[in-house]
């Protein structure tokens, strides 16, 4: 079985994060690196994706400096989210199996990470589940269906991916107000802690989170303590 590397990063800025990723990226596509699962928190932070657009982001400049909200285009697939204090996010640098249709085998990694929150929620008596035709994780509240996990990657022409998915713990879910969330209108955005009603050990939702992923993607989790630089010379192979 494939060893996958578990790097613990508390908080760290996004663009330190941006960068690490696209160093490890590197690594991973000249298999100079085994795969790995950094699990990390950001400052309040927007993102806005591929098919992000403008006017999805609701606060002016000045509203943004007055809440300390720093703002990204990134390279991974979606639109508009949100990443702060409270959040559990987790960024996948690992080699996907190349098969005759990519696009499948990318559309089947995306479910895959769907299904690693749903079964981790289920750890904690939440029961999540897709809406077809939108990434992310849901949950019913008695607002309706509201997402509990945002999803977002790209993955490279040697199959490596990049980027993630952030999963709402105890957020200030007040920051998605600044957004239409995923450009998505009609729907919601909540946590695990708003659903139970109580604040949730983030220690015990990330020992849930890298069981169902070694279980779900067929690894062998091993903790690794993270290396800092890493090959700055290096630029992300294509």
């Amino acid at each position: 079985m494939t060893v996958c590397e578990v790097w613990h990063i508390d908080r760290i800025a996004y663009d330190e994060a941006l960068s690490l990723q696209s160093q490890l990226v590197a690594q991973r596509s000249q298999n100079a690196a085994p795969d790995r699962l950094l699990l990390l928190e950001h400052p309040h932070t927007y993102t806005l994706g591929s098919s992000g657009k403008e006017a999805h982001l609701l606060l002016t400049p000045e509203e943004r400096q007055a809440r300390a909200v720093s703002v990204f285009h990134v390279d991974r697939g979606g639109d508009i989210t949100y990443h702060g204090p409270g959040q559990l996010v987790g960024y996948p640098i690992i080699r996907l199996v190349r098969g005759e249709n990519v696009r499948g085998d990318v559309l089947r990694y995306l479910r895959e990470l769907e299904e690693i929150i749903i079964q981790t929620l289920a750890d904690f008596h939440i029961r999540a589940y897709r809406i077809q035709g939108l990434t992310g994780v849901w949950v019913d509240t008695p607002r309706g269906a509201e997402k509990i996990c945002a999803i977002g990657v790209m993955v490279n022409a040697r199959m490596v991916t990049k980027h993630g998915f952030a999963l709402n713990i105890n957020t200030d879910l007040s920051y998605f107000d600044g957004i239409i969330p995923c450009g998505i209108r009609d729907k919601g955005v909540t946590s695990m802690a708003q659903v139970l009603g109580e604040s949730v050990d983030r220690g015990a939702v990330e020992t849930a989170i890298v069981h169902h992923f070694g279980h779900i993607l067929d690894f062998q989790m091993r903790y690794a303590e993270p290396a800092f630089p890493v090959l700055q010379d290096d630029k992300e192979a294509s």
